[in-house]
Parts: C-alpha cells; structure tokens; sequence
C-alpha cells in the first residue's frame, strides 16, 4: 500500500516540538569554572608592571551572545569589574605600588548563576620616596608657613608626618595631618629661633599590615627673631589717686610693615594704633589692674604690661536712716557720710553731699530730716564730690536705701482653725492681723504650755499654732497672741476671751442603756423600751440601737434631748439577747454603751398550757402504773386465795366460821380490789409455790359463785353436785384420822379476816349459816376437787 504525503496535524506538532527544543536550549548552561592568573605572580618590587586575567567557562545550549559580568576584588574591596561577551578579562597594573598589594579574586555571574575563583596573592615590595617642598625656609619666630610632603606615584590615603632636627637633638615630629590622598600640605610655625632641618615621611595601612616609607629629602630652615617686642610707659606714675591725669605710651622701636599696637585692660581694647599709641585719661576708681601693650604682626604678637594701682581720694558715700525701723508718723533723719579720705590731697569740708529721692534732688547737704509717710516711700541715695589738686572733679554715689514706712501691726484676732472647737481634742488655734507691715510675728501663750512663735513673711501665710486638748470652755481665757513687727515697739495683743462666742462641740458622754421592764421581767408578747441617755454632749445627739445578735443597727436618731428610747413591740423569745446604744454629736466621738442582757420569758398562757399537758401526762402514767401494780397484786392474791382455801378445807368449823357478809365480800370482790381477799390482807411473797400447787387454771370468783348458784337451783345439775358432796366427804373421812387442829385454823382465820376471836359468832349473821355452808361446802369440794385431781397425777 502507497503512503501518502504526511498531514497537516502532524507538521504542525513537529514545528512545536522543534520549537520548544529550541525554547529549552536558550536557558540551559552552567558555569564550569572561573580561573584567575596574575603574572609576574609572588612578590615583585615596586613599579613593576603586574596583569590579572580571568577566564571564565561555561557549558550552555547554543546560546548567543551570552553575557559575561567580571569583577576584580582585592582583599574583598572590588577594584575593578566589567560586561562583556568574551570569556576572559584583563586588569592591567602598570606600574604596581604597595597598595596593590593583596589577595586577588574574580567573581563571574552569568545569568542568574554566579561563581568565584580562588584567590591568588600579590605582594608589592618598597614604597617610593616622599618629596618636601617649603614656601618658606626663613620664617620669622612664630610665623606660619606652608609645607607640601607628596609620594605622586604611590595610591590609597597615605598618612604623612612632619619632623623637625635642631641642632640639639634628634628628630621630633612637629605635625601628622589626616590622610588625603597622596599629598598633604600643612601650616607649620617654629618657634624656636636658630638652624634646623625639615623632613616628611608616610605610612599606608594595608591588610596585612603597616607599611612605612624613607625619609624625604631634607630642607634646611632658618628661624629669625622677631624684634617687635612693644615698651611701655606710665606717666606720671602707675600708683596715682583719682582724678589724677594718667597717659600711657605703647611703641614697637623696630617697626615691620603692617604691624599693630593694642592696649588692652581686663580683656578690653583701650585702644590701638599702627606702630605706636598714647593713650591719656583721668584715674577713676575702677581703673586698678594690668595694661597690657600687645603688637601683633600677621600671627605673631608681642606684648609687655602694667600694674596701675588707682587709690581713693575719698571712700564711696553710705546713706543711713535714723531710726532704723521707720513707722508710718515717726520722724527720720537721712544721713550721708564717708569712712575714708586722703587727707594729704583734700580736705574734708571740700566734700560736697547731696541726697536724692528716686532721681530727684532734695537738699545739697549731708542730711535730711522728714516725717515718714507713704507718699514719702522710696529710693534714696546721696553722693560726694571732690575736686582734686588737678582740678578734675570726683563724685561718687552711694547705693540705693529703700525707705519705707512700715504700718504697725494691728490687734490680733484668736480663732479656731475650723471654726468649731472639740473639748477634749487637739486643735489648732489662728492668729492673725489685720494690718502690720510684714514680716509680723506672733506668737501663742497657753495655760501649761511653752510659748510658740511663728513669722509670717509672705501675704496670706497664716500663722497657725498647735495646741493640746482642753476640757472646759473655760480654759480659752488663759491663751494669749502677741503680734509685732518692730522690735522697738510695744506688741499687739488679744487674749482667749474673745472666742467664747466660738462653737464649741462637747463630746458625749458614755451613754447609759435602760431596759423598761427590767431585763429580767421580760415576757414573751409584751412591749419592751431601750432608753439611752448620756450625761454631757452638745446637742443635736445621735443614738442608734443594737442587737448584739443581729448585723447593722437596729434603729438610729438624731436628737435634741440627751435621752431618746426604740421600743420593741411584742417582744419574741428569739429578740432576747444583748443590747446597747451607740451615742455620738458634732464631736465625731461616738460612745458605746455597756451591753445589756435581755431575757425574754415564756408567756403565762404557754406556761400554763404546758402545766397541764405535763400534769395530763404525769396523771397518765400514774393511772397506768396504778393499773399496772393492781394487775399483779390480782394474779398474786388468787394465787394466795389457792393455797388459803386449800389450809382451810382441813376442819369444819374453820368452814362454818364464814359469814354470810364474807362469803358475799368475797364473791363479789373485784380485780381492782383483789388485794383485799377475805382470806388474807398480806400478799404472799412465793409466787412460784403457788404455781406448782395449783396447775389448774384458776377461776375468778364471780363465775365460782354463779356456778354454785346455779347448781343449787337447776335439778338437773344434781348428779354433778353428787358427784362433789361425795368428793368432800371423802375428803373430810380422810382428814379423820388427823389431829384436830380448828383453833389454830380459826386464828389464821380472824386474822385473815380481821376477826379479834376466831370463835365467836357474829349474832346476826346465825340465819345465814346454811347458805354459808353451801357456798363454802361448793369451794371446799371444788379445790379439794382440783388437789385431788392434783394429787392423782
């Protein structure tokens, strides 16, 4: 099968791919390597030529005109660098010097990839000659003249220095200007005169160290003397009196062009002059000191001086005042005077005075006399005058005295400081003035206490004393103010009396708490009454109530009285407890009360209440106690009951000595009455024989007696009755053959029954015996019955 011409999709992606095969090969390249040559390499000596080349390699992808950056470092300080497409550069040095000197390294970066060769050392050996030039090798003493030190071959900052060699000594260096390239040039000035010889040398900081050069050639200089020294004269003298003519001369003897004279005082130019001056003036008081001549040529001076001793022709004038504390309305007398006077120049009724009053003259006089008053006020002053033996005038004035009147103080006023006095508590008392020329004294007497004084010198200072308590109102009229402000005049005074219209605040007094009822008569539901009263205290007075059990108060009032109450309406039991009052005024010295108990008793009614539920309970347990000991003492007298009708079942006549009134006694007794049997008033004490005896159940009487009744009326019952009468006659048969013994069974018998003789008979009771002796024939049968019974078994 043919192929066909390929299609269009297909070029298309084969020019993209070509395409970005290309695109990728632009951007792909390294740096191999970066190689540094210097030659000659080592050390070499100073001039040599010297050429540092670097080449760089790089592997890239058919990348034109690819650009190259070089840079040069030497001792990492770049000193060269450079663009290029070629692939190796060179940095010529054709005449190397010291600062050369050094490690070399190239860095190449091409793109954004960069790399540095190794370093190679370069060591330059010997630094060139300096050269010294003078534009002056004569100067005068002390006269400036430029000095050039240069090494134009040499690079960097070199740092010269300046020697100087006398003929006496060595060399010494005289000046090291800061470093400015490869030349210095400096002003020097000598100032020693003679021969002497001038060099310069330099010195070049490089890493690896200092490097000094040789001496420079060596230019002789010649130092000459200037002869401008000025002279000086002082005509007529230097030590002259005021008012006296003085003339100073200040000359240069051998005069150079351009030179000038000064006079000079106390760092003040007199005058000047070219070449020479003269300058006259008359002698004052502050003309005293050192003159001093100085010439000065370009910047070389010379100069020569002068003690002036100026004396007084008569001493500087004072102006006094008499008296020295002035009052408005005292007579003073001003007074102008001097201490001191040449008595061989003037004499001392040559002196002239006058005083002035602020500028103005008032009289040409030594003194002066007036009344002070404050138009008066102001600064006085006086001066003298003298005319000296060369007619020149001398005044001086004397310095300024203020005169001024002072205003006597006036009578002071005492006060509280606060306005309320508290008895009892420190305070401080105020003194004051109204009028008084300051500064104003005063000061505090008090009764028992050391006096207290305080100056007042500025407006408005207040002079304020501490005192200690005091307890009466009284005891104010015992402090005493003195005020004063001149020490010859009579102080002013006040005494305490003027402040008993002043507040005083007495503190209360320790109240008293009162309890209407009593403490102890308190019962529940009724209204109770705390009074708190206080003996002393200003009014208004405050009282306030509390209950120690209770937090915060219970009630407060402010009032006018010395006694206020808080009642308690029905009183609670849980309101008992401690009270007490708390009392306090305008004193702020609050006052407790000592604490009182309050009992609070139980209502009658409750107490009553309880009386009877105590007294129903008490009751409630007797009755059950009662019933209780009846319930024993019936079971222990049946069984008593048992063993009296067993005792007397022995004999007949025991049995016929019942009564019918016992019989009936005794069936009809009662279980609350059993402890009183017809057959014994004592219980016995051997319950437990009692119930081996008689094993059968015992039978109260009641259904004892209704049997027998019955049996006696229901014929039908009669075998049964048989059946008993012939159990009993069994027994009484086998009783035959026994000892009688009925007396001793009578006795037990009375007794048991209260009977005094067990053989008597009752009179009225001899119809009953036959209903007697069934009744007891049916009890003897029935417990001879039941012990038979017992018996058998």
């Amino acid at each position: 099968m043919a192929s066909g011409p390929p299609s269009l999709p297909l070029l298309l992606l084969t020019c993209l791919l070509h395409c970005w095969q290309g695109g990728r090969g632009q951007s792909s390249y390294t740096i191999d390597a970066v190689d540094l040559t210097v030659l000659p390499s080592g050390a070499v000596q100073s001039g040599t030529p010297v050429s540092v080349r670097c080449r760089v390699r790089v592997s890239h992808d058919n990348i034109p005109h690819l650009q190259h950056a070089f840079q040069l470092r030497l001792d990492d300080v770049p000193v060269h660098s450079s663009t290029t497409e070629e692939d190796a550069i060179v940095y010529q040095l054709p005449r190397a010097r010291a600062a050369d000197s050094g490690s070399y390294e190239c860095r190449v970066t091409v793109g954004e990839r960069s790399k540095a060769s190794s370093s190679r050392r370069l060591d330059v050996a010997g630094l060139q000659t300096p050269i010294l030039y003078l534009n002056n090798t004569s100067p005068y003493q002390s006269e400036e003249f430029t000095a050039t030190c240069s090494a134009p071959g040499e690079k960097g900052a070199l740092i010269f220095r300046f020697y100087q060699t006398s003929a006496t000594g060595g060399p010494k260096k005289i000046k090291q200007p800061a470093p400015t390239g490869t030349s210095s040039e400096t002003t020097l000035v000598l100032g020693s005169v003679g021969d002497s010889v001038l060099h310069c040398d330099y010195e070049v900081h490089l890493v690896s160290g200092a490097r000094r050069s040789n001496r420079s050639n060596e230019i002789a200089v010649i130092v000459k003397e200037l002869y401008i020294s000025p002279i000086m004269n002082v005509l007529p003298s230097p030590d002259v009196f005021e008012g006296d003519v003085m003339e100073v001369v200040c000359k240069v003897v051998n005069p150079l062009k351009n030179i000038e004279v000064f006079l000079t005082r106390d760092r003040r130019v007199l005058k000047m002059a070219p070449v020479s001056l003269s300058h006259r003036f008359i002698a004052r008081e502050g003309d005293s000191g050192k003159l001093v001549c100085k010439a000065e040529w370009g910047n070389v001076q010379k100069e020569a001086h002068k003690m002036v001793t100026v004396k007084e022709l008569f001493s500087r004038p004072q102006l006094s005042v008499r008296p020295a504390e002035l009052f408005s309305g005292d007579r003073f007398r001003l007074t102008c005077s001097v201490s001191i006077y040449a008595s061989e120049r003037i004499a001392n009724e040559s002196l002239r005075f006058s005083i002035y009053k602020d500028g103005a003259k008032l009289a040409d006089a030594d003194a002066y006399t007036a009344v002070a008053e404050p138009p008066g006020d102001g600064n006085y002053t006086c001066t003298a005058q003298a005319t000296s033996p060369t007619y020149h005038v001398v005044e001086k004035q004397s310095q300024a005295l203020v005169v001024k009147a002072k205003v006597p103080v006036s009578k002071p006023a005492l006060s509280v400081v606060g306005g309320t006095l508290v008895l009892g508590k420190r305070f401080q008392l105020l003194c004051r003035s109204d009028d008084g020329t300051l500064p104003i004294a005063y000061t505090l007497n008090g009764p028992g206490r050391p006096a207290q004084t305080v100056v007042v010198s500025e407006p408005g200072e207040p002079a304020i004393f501490n005192s200690s308590a005091i307890h009466k109102t009284s005891d104010l009229n015992d402090f005493l103010c003195h005020a004063r402000n001149g020490a010859n005049r009579p102080p002013a005074s006040v005494t305490g009396q003027q402040m008993q219209r002043l507040a005083v605040v007495e503190p209360v007094s320790k109240p008293v708490l009162t309890v209407v009822p009593g403490a102890g008569d308190v019962s529940e539901g009724q209204d109770v009454t705390l009074s708190c009263s206080v003996q002393r205290g200003t009014l208004p007075i405050s009282f306030t109530w509390f209950h120690a059990e209770t937090e915060g108060p219970l009630f407060h009032r402010a009032s006018q009285k010395r006694e206020e109450s808080y009642s308690i309406s029905s009183v609670r039991g849980e309101q008992g407890g401690g009270y007490y009052c708390v009392s306090d005024n305008q004193a702020e010295d609050s006052k407790r009360s000592v604490r009182v108990l309050i009992a609070v008793k139980m209502a009658g009614w409750k107490k009553g209440l309880i009386g009877v539920i105590v007294f129903c309970i008490l009751l409630i347990l007797a009755l059950i106690l009662i019933l209780a000991l009846k319930r024993r003492l019936l079971q222990f007298k049946r069984r008593r009951t048992g063993e009296l009708s067993v005792k007397s079942a022995s004999t007949k006549a025991e049995r016929l000595s019942l009564t019918q009134a016992e019989v009936n006694e005794a069936a009809n007794v009662t279980p609350g009455m059993i402890g009183k049997s017809v057959w014994s008033e004592h219980p016995s004490g051997s319950e437990s024989e009692d119930q081996n005896s008689v094993t059968a159940p015992e039978k109260p009487p009641e259904p004892q007696r209704a049997e027998a009744q019955t049996r006696q009326a229901e014929p039908n019952r009669a075998p049964e009755k048989r059946g008993t009468e012939t159990a009993s006659s069994e027994v009484r048969s086998s009783m035959q053959g026994v000892p009688e013994q009925a007396d001793a069974g009578s006795v037990e018998y009375a007794q048991l029954n209260h009977d005094p003789d067990p053989h008597s008979v009752t009179p009225g009771n001899h119809g009953d015996h036959s209903v007697q002796d069934d009744f007891i024939d049916e009890i003897e049968v029935d417990s001879v019955h039941v012990h038979t019974a017992d018996h058998g078994k």
